[in-house]
């Protein structure tokens, strides 16, 4: 049985089950076929792709997804990784800055705050290896969780882990529950992280990730190479919180220490023929360096606060850009517990709207 483990390495807001592009590569795409993922996120297609043996690509606006997503194609072992971090914090004894604050204070014990600042200049110096691309990982998905009693496997205070607290909040909470961090032991977290999820990785990865904007043609060209498959899950219209819900993460990449708010590398949300109009850019790109059989494969739903019907949009989308709509199933909805509506609905409230896998072909 093939170990999967290596998916979650690290968390991310909105993300598809792996059973979603594994099962469509699995049972139509061949040996030396490639696949590509406009939309990359935490690179759960490319790492499909990885377990398929196929040539594997992602596009994403985010650095912490390109970051998420590099892991995925990184050929590591669990030994390497952590005598690279051993020889980041050998290298770099004193960080050149460290956040201060109320939140930074409570979020991180010193002597934690101060390695974790030494391990992101390191890696922001040089982070070309698929080890240091693998140990980046390690730590992005160590950076925030909740705190355990005994065994340790999160830098932080109480946290939650798949998006990052808000400061005002989280020091009201941590000071009404008289939470103080703990001085957790970083170097046997990042050690037992890299043995669970590149410990009994067997299988090479063959491809890459690129940081770019997928409306955009030049971001698509960098992978110059003609495309097979397209597996992909855009934002869903209205979902524009990615760059802060992941603030805390974007900082150890290189971001600022406070929280951005910025969604401008995004799709444009302000109308749904705007939003459309974006998608379709991304859907002519592909076809322009897609194979004359190319397939495109389409997650798509909505979430309750921006009613609409979406295979109608994506229908709008694919409109002149080169590709047919062949089918349009029904994917199941968000309570299921592994759809992306599920981070924007309750049962308490308004059911969740369906979600579905569009298919569409390059046109001759």
């Amino acid at each position: 049985m093939i170990n999967t483990a290596l998916n979650g390495i690290c968390p991310y807001f909105t993300m598809f089950p792996l059973e979603f592009p594994r099962r469509v590569l699995t049972r139509h795409a061949h040996a030396g076929q490639t696949v590509l993922d406009p939309f990359a996120g935490r690179g759960t297609t490319l790492y499909a792709g990885r377990l398929e043996g196929l040539h594997a690509y992602g596009v994403d606006s985010n650095p912490v997804a390109v970051a998420i997503s590099a892991a995925k194609l990184a050929n590591a072992t669990s030994g390497r990784i952590a005598a690279a971090a051993r020889h980041i914090l050998k290298t770099h004894r004193f960080p050149k800055a460290v956040p201060t604050g109320d939140f930074w204070q409570l979020a991180f014990h010193p002597h934690v705050l101060d390695q974790l600042c030494r391990l992101r200049e390191g890696l922001l110096e040089d982070c070309e290896s698929d080890t240091r691309k693998a140990l980046r990982a390690v730590i992005l998905g160590a950076l925030h969780g909740p705190r355990a009693k005994t065994k340790h496997s999160y830098f932080s205070n109480q946290c939650t882990r798949t998006y990052a607290p808000k400061p005002a909040y989280a020091v009201k909470f941590w000071r009404r529950h008289r939470m103080r961090p703990v001085n957790v032991d970083v170097l046997e977290i990042i050690r037992a992280r890299a043995m669970r999820y590149f410990g009994g990785e067997q299988i090479k990865a063959k491809g890459g990730i690129f940081s770019g904007d997928s409306t955009a043609p030049e971001s698509i060209n960098q992978i110059n190479r003609e495309i097979d498959w397209i597996v992909t899950s855009p934002p869903y219209y209205g979902m524009r919180t990615y760059l802060p819900d992941q603030w805390l993460r974007l900082w150890f990449v290189g971001g600022s220490a406070d929280v951005c708010y910025s969604n401008d590398k995004q799709l444009p949300h302000g109308s749904r023929e705007e939003f459309s109009t974006a998608l379709g850019k991304v859907w002519r790109n592909c076809a322009a360096v897609a194979t004359a059989n190319a397939r495109l494969v389409i997650r798509f739903g909505a979430i309750n606060d921006r009613k609409l019907d979406p295979r109608e949009l994506v229908k709008q989308s694919l409109a002149g850009t080169g590709w047919s709509l062949l089918t349009s199933r029904n994917a199941g909805s968000a309570p299921d517990g592994r759809r992306q509506a599920n981070h924007f609905s309750t049962m308490e409230a308004a059911p969740p709207i369906a979600e579905y896998d569009l298919w569409a072909e390059k046109m001759a």
